[in-house]
């Protein structure tokens, strides 16, 4: 009997995960702790590793398939299983027969309902009546390829129009001897929804469209972004901070840093290193929501919105308060090569207590970011640009200006006390200078 490969739990509240590419095909022979599949959850971008050695026999989800935590993906001949199976007493075999009618007889049926992406793509390009379908997976759950095998079958579960009484029933064949000339009513399923190949243009009443897949990692975006949304009421804030001072002196400094370190300087970790001060000081900024309760957390783990051409990543800067400038530097490098890579494992993208947006690197001057549920605040560093500035003496110079834009969890935190938290980072750039801030 194949052993059953089921899927991780990759996160302490994470209950299903998106296989987005699938890593081994039926026959591999692989070793325990080899990866057999890349999966996309709202949390984190991991490789499920086998937990035996042997062959692979059947992979059951597909790719871009959600499927449920402890749900089977894969089988596998598992080595040494074979002989194990053997040597069982027959006096087992028999218990074991003998208890199926009764397990036959209660069949689970509680995930009925709740039916993956791609089954429900298939169920409405085929015009197939779910209900009428009988599920193989746990809990009666309907697969993907319970649809294709009564797909090939052609004998397709269709809705009914309209239910008829039993008067209707009786009376309809005595209507049609009456006149033989009448034409009997037809009651056609409504034709099945156009197959249309990906990336292939359609028409629409607003015109030519395209229609494209969407991968698992921008599903996994848009159920957390909409988690966040729905759950933490938004409420934001913006200052505008002079950083004329801290662009002098990075611009004076990161050649040699360049030199020393063998990577660049950004103004990043000038900002990460304000906004830790600031949350060391406003602990109730570094917090979540818990239901009844509201979790303050001691360590600043930062996290950082990373994107690509197509995806989003959030990694998480481990202990961001115990670095300097060179270390919070060098950790945003290794993490924005490591998205470049697809090489980010899950641990780098755990435990964030608070979120920082590099929004200014697209040119953005102003927004307002969506929090990184369940954290209580997220805060976006727009672009630095020349503006002429009113100074204290009246006099009107032209000054290197940046927007901080910040969005918090109503039901954690205040205006007051954010307000305090924002003008402390302001404060804190503002005086940044070779005189003030030591990279190492």
């Amino acid at each position: 009997m194949a052993t059953k490969i089921t899927m991780p739990q990759l996160g302490e509240s994470v209950t299903e995960g998106t296989i987005t590419k699938w890593l081994v095909q039926p026959g591999d022979q692989v070793n325990k702790y080899d990866p057999l599949a890349e999966v996309m959850t709202d949390k984190v971008n991991a490789e499920v590793p086998s937990s035996y050695s042997g062959t692979i026999k059947e992979l059951i989800a597909d790719e871009d398939e959600t499927i449920a935590v402890g749900e089977v993906i894969c089988t596998m001949d598992v080595e040494g299983e074979a002989s194990a199976e053997e040597e069982a007493p027959q006096q087992e075999e028999k218990t074991e027969s003998d208890s199926k009618p009764a397990a036959t007889e209660q069949k689970d049926t509680s995930s009925k309902g709740r039916y993956s992406p791609a089954v429900l793509r298939l169920a409405q390009e085929n015009d197939i009546d779910l209900e009428q379908v009988e599920g193989s997976g746990r809990g009666g759950r309907i697969t993907r390829k319970d649809l294709l095998a009564i797909i090939e079958s052609g004998d397709l579960p269709k809705k009914e129009t309209g239910a008829k009484t039993s008067r209707e029933a009786a009376e309809q064949p005595a209507a049609a001897e009456m006149d033989p000339n009448q034409t009997a009513p037809k009651f056609d399923a409504p034709p099945a929804a156009a197959k249309q190949p990906k990336g292939e243009a359609t028409s629409t009443p607003q015109g030519r469209a395209e229609e494209i897949p969407v991968s698992g990692v921008r599903k996994a975006i848009a159920n957390n972004m909409v988690k966040s949304k729905h759950e933490a009421p938004h409420a934001w804030m913006m200052v505008e901070v002079d950083v004329t001072d801290l662009v002098k002196y990075r611009n004076k400094v990161k050649d040699e840093f360049f030199s020393n370190e063998g990577i660049k300087l950004t103004f990043l970790p000038f900002f990460v290193k304000a906004t830790v001060d600031a949350l060391k000081k406003y602990p109730e900024i570094n917090s979540s929501w818990a239901g009844d309760k509201i979790v303050r957390y001691k360590d600043v783990h930062m996290s950082m919105a990373v994107a690509t051409e197509t995806d989003l990543f959030v990694p998480v800067i481990k202990h961001a308060d115990e670095k300097t400038i060179k270390g919070l530097a060098r950790e945003i490098n290794d993490l924005a090569k490591k998205v470049r890579n697809n090489s980010l494992t899950s641990a780098d993208m755990q435990g964030g207590t608070f979120t920082i947006n590099n929004t200014g690197s697209f040119g953005s001057i102003q927004s307002t970011p969506i929090i990184n549920h369940p954290q209580a605040a997220i805060l976006s560093v727009e672009s630095i640009v020349k503006r002429p500035v009113v100074l204290e003496n009246d006099a009107i110079a032209v000054r290197h200006m940046v927007n901080l834009c910040m969005s918090l969890d109503h039901r954690v935190l205040d205006g007051l006390i954010c307000g305090k938290f924002m003008a402390h980072i302001k404060n804190s750039l503002e005086n940044m200078n070779e005189k003030t801030v030591s990279l190492y």
